[in-house]
This record gives C-alpha cells, structure tokens and sequence, in this order.
C-alpha cells in the first residue's frame, strides 16, 4: 500500500487573507506534518494558483495545489505556461489539479462570461488539457478529479493522483466500483495512480453546507460514510488505514477548519 499523505483545503470565502495570515496558514500546515495546503477554484475563493504561489514562497518542504481547477472554464495553453511557471519555481511542490467542473462552475462560467459546454464536451476538452500539460511540463504532478465513468477512466489512465467526486454519504461499499474502474483503466500503466480522498467531517466538525443542511457528523458515521472519521487521534488513525487496506485511499485532505484536530492523525500516519 502507499503511504499515507494528508493535505489541507483551506475552501472558505476570504481564505488567504492578508499575506502575513496567508503565510501563517501555509507554516501552520507545514509545521503539523501536512504535505499539501490545497486551493478550490470558486469565483468566491482567493485565486488559486496567485495564492498558492504565496504560499509556496513562505514555506520550505510544503507542497501546495489546486483541488481542483476548473478546465472548461480556462484556456489550457495560458494554464500551461502559468503552471510552468509555478513548476520552474518550486518544482514538484506545485500539484495541479484538474477536473471537468463541479455542479456549481456553470454559474462561474457565467460570472466569467465564458461558455460552460455539456458533460462530454467538457470531459474531452480536459482530455486535450491534460495531454498538452503533459506535453509541455513532463514532470507537473497532475490529478485529476472524477466521478463518472468517463472521467474515472481518464484518470486511470493519465493521473498521478485520482481524486474521487462522490457524496458525502458515500460508503465503502458504494466506492469500491469507482476505485475499480479507475484500477481498470491503469492497468496497464507502470504504477498506478494514488487515490485520494476528502474529509467532510472530523470529529465533531462538519463542513459548513452540511451543517447547515442539518447532516452531522454523527449522522454521517451512522451511515458508515467514508468521509467522515471520529473518535481519538487513534481511532480516527485506525478508520483510515482500514480504508487504505479495504480501498486503497491513501491521499486524505481535511478543511483547514479542521487542521489542528486532526494533526495528531498526521503525526501517527504520515509516510507511513
């Protein structure tokens, strides 16, 4: 199994703040053992790849990424000489992350003033994205984010990491086809892609939207979702090595909300 890393999303409105609260954010992850301080692409989020540069040039070790863009609303050449910049500057500390757009990026688009096209569209635009990344920055760790079946072959087949799309609710059970078909579509690569996975609750937190639809964490665990973990630092530590052993998730990000609940889990697993 890989080992272990764990990333922070900071996906709040105002996120970086000013830049000395910005860069404390990015030390803060760093000094708890995080690998990755991550960024949304939301027109109601700081600009990612501006800010994770700031981020990146107030730490050392911290790799820093996009969780994820947004590839339909961009155009891939520009983003590839962006990220080949970020790239040039701090090597394989910039990760991009790519997906074909959540529910919500048609409303971006519009903001933008730039066409939101249909589900296959946009799949085979991030296919031409990804090609040309890979063309003109060979070594850029990419990954890619996906949920239909579509797009978990996409990733299979080209990801350094696979980011899986699915509801909150999501069981073990209910992931495993998905894992599988991502599985598939690598087989016949080198070595496989890593797979990731988001918390949406840690503890007794929850992120804001589900809180505010009145599913808790309680709630969630009840429903055995594999987005959620509770408990002590050991128990919480015991849940996920369980789904790496079951499903092979082994890359997990936590809201920034959560950082500090969660470094003891860091501090028992990562690299491990």
């Amino acid at each position: 199994m890989p080992p272990f890393r764990f990333g922070v999303t900071a996906g709040a409105a105002g996120a970086a703040g000013d830049r000395a609260s910005w860069a404390a954010t990015a030390q803060r992850a760093e000094g708890l053992g995080y690998s990755t301080l991550l960024l949304p692409d939301t027109r109601f989020t700081p600009a990612p790849l501006v800010a994770l540069a700031a981020a990146a040039a107030a730490t050392t070790t911290l790799h820093v990424g996009t969780w994820v863009l947004c590839d339909p609303i961009r155009n891939r050449q520009q983003l590839a000489w962006e990220a080949g910049t970020l790239h040039d500057l701090f090597g394989d500390r910039f990760e991009l992350g790519i997906g074909a757009g959540r529910p919500d990026a048609a409303a971006d688009a519009e903001a933008f003033g730039v066409p939101f096209p249909s589900a296959g569209e946009r799949v085979d635009h991030l296919t031409g994205t990804v090609d040309v990344l890979r063309s003109r920055l060979p070594g850029l760790p990419i990954l890619i984010a996906a949920s239909g079946p579509r797009l978990l072959r996409l990733a299979g087949a080209l990801a350094d990491t696979v980011a899986f799309g699915w509801a909150p609710t999501t069981t073990a059970d209910e992931a495993r086809p998905r894992i599988e078909a991502v599985r598939a579509a690598a087989a016949d690569r080198p070595s496989a892609p890593d797979l990731a996975t988001g918390l949406v609750g840690v503890g007794d937190y929850v992120v804001p939207y589900l809180a505010r639809s009145g599913l808790g964490a309680a709630g969630l665990a009840a429903r055995d979702a594999i987005g959620v973990v509770g408990g002590s630092p050991d128990a919480m530590a015991d849940q996920l090595v369980g789904r790496r052993d079951a499903l092979g998730l082994s890359y997990v990000t936590v809201p920034a909300e959560a950082m500090d609940a969660f470094a003891p889990v860091v501090e028992r697993l990562a690299g491990r």
